[in-house]
């Protein structure tokens, strides 16, 4: 490969959860979070087509295109297969991501949300792998690779037909090691295993691993009382050979200066560390927990605007503290911007985005006789 691993920013900024305020990407506050970020030595932004209902990609432009010099930083983003309805989509979508950015290349550049099924079809019948091939010959784009979401057999295989696949995005976090859907860890060791650098996205799974219960969070206080609980999810992966760059969906400068704590003079999980978090990951899959990262695919197209991540979200906490009135606050606030569970018709578009392949429609029946 000829990424060098040691000249990549450990940690990266995801442009997925920008902090938003009356259903708008809160501007100011994400330039004063890109600042804090810049600091660092080297910086990476992931944004995607799609994230914030194609705003994330102008959010960059913004944030840190207009106001920092173009070798200061890297850009990431993402060609949406869904969106691809004939040949001629491709370069559109390109172009038009070129615009919203304000750049004229890309760092790195993703198929997305490549996974068994219609995604990597689609990108196999609009040849985008040699597509992007051109786009690196013409100067576009500088490396090329995909995020994934399938099965870690079909990734050996689109590997061994793609050889020029200079990186890949998994989801990877201590939780999803054995997760039957997720199986992260196989997609890890296939990808170490042929030297492919690795960037990781939902280390801290949508949040969850950034608060336990607080038996576990005692558990990490006792160990180290200086350190976040998220600090710990990101340790454990950034501890990992072969991880490239690791990205946070960073929403507020809290969680952005926890970040920078946590990889400033990194430190690698020891073994004692180890071990807890081995023991934390076995208390919390004895709780069955809904696999929701809260990604938000499943939100813009749903017609009774159902939050189903905030749904989700309430569950799994009533699950692990059932007589928690605060959730049940928290879903009245969900409902007052936007339907209720039991207004759920089964369309099923939810479900065909979904990356984690949950079934939705039959989680939010579960939601409703929860919560409605």
């Amino acid at each position: 490969m000829d990424i060098e691993l040691s000249k990549m920013p450990k940690l990266g900024f995801g442009l997925m959860r920008l902090p938003e305020e009356n259903g708008e990407i809160d501007m100011e506050h994400v330039k004063r979070m890109v600042d804090k970020y810049m600091q660092m030595d080297k910086c990476y932004f992931d944004t995607a087509y799609v994230y914030h209902g194609g705003k994330s990609e102008v959010a960059a432009r913004e944030a840190v295109v207009k106001r920092y010099p173009r070798d200061s930083f890297m850009i990431a983003t993402k060609l949406p297969a869904w969106e691809i309805k004939g040949a001629e989509d491709v370069d559109r979508i390109f172009n038009e991501q070129c615009e919203r950015a304000g750049v004229d290349y890309f760092d790195f550049y993703l198929l997305h949300s490549l996974e068994d099924g219609s995604n990597y079809d689609i990108y196999e019948k609009y040849d985008c792998f040699n597509w992007g091939l051109k786009k690196k010959e013409e100067g576009k784009i500088k490396h090329l690779g995909f995020s994934y979401h399938g099965s870690p057999e079909l990734l050996e295989r689109v590997l061994d037909k793609h050889p020029e696949t200079e990186f890949v995005q998994i989801q990877l976090n201590y939780l999803d090691r054995t997760n039957p859907v997720v199986r992260s860890e196989a997609l890890y060791n296939i990808l170490h295993e042929r030297n492919i650098p690795i960037i990781v996205m939902e280390p801290v799974r949508g949040g969850m691993l950034a608060k336990l219960n607080p038996e576990q969070e005692e558990k990490l206080k006792v160990r180290r009382p200086d350190r976040s609980v998220a600090s710990w999810a990101l340790r454990f992966v950034g501890s990992l050979p072969g991880v490239m760059t690791i990205l946070s969906g960073m929403s507020n400068d809290e969680q952005v200066d926890d970040n920078i704590r946590t990889f400033t003079d990194f430190e690698p999980l020891s073994d004692d560390e180890m071990k807890i978090i081995d023991e934390i990951t076995e208390e919390i899959l004895s709780i069955p927990q809904i696999g929701c990262t809260a990604c938000k695919y499943c939100t813009p197209g749903c017609p009774m605007n159902i939050s189903i991540p905030d749904v989700f979200r309430t569950v799994n906490t009533l699950r692990r503290y059932p007589d928690d009135w605060r959730s049940k606050n928290f879903y009245a606030g969900v409902v007052s911007r936007g339907g209720r569970a039991s207004d759920c018709v089964a369309c099923g578009q939810c479900e065909g985005v979904c990356p984690q392949h949950l079934p939705i429609i039959e989680l939010l029946k579960e939601a409703s006789n929860m919560l409605d």
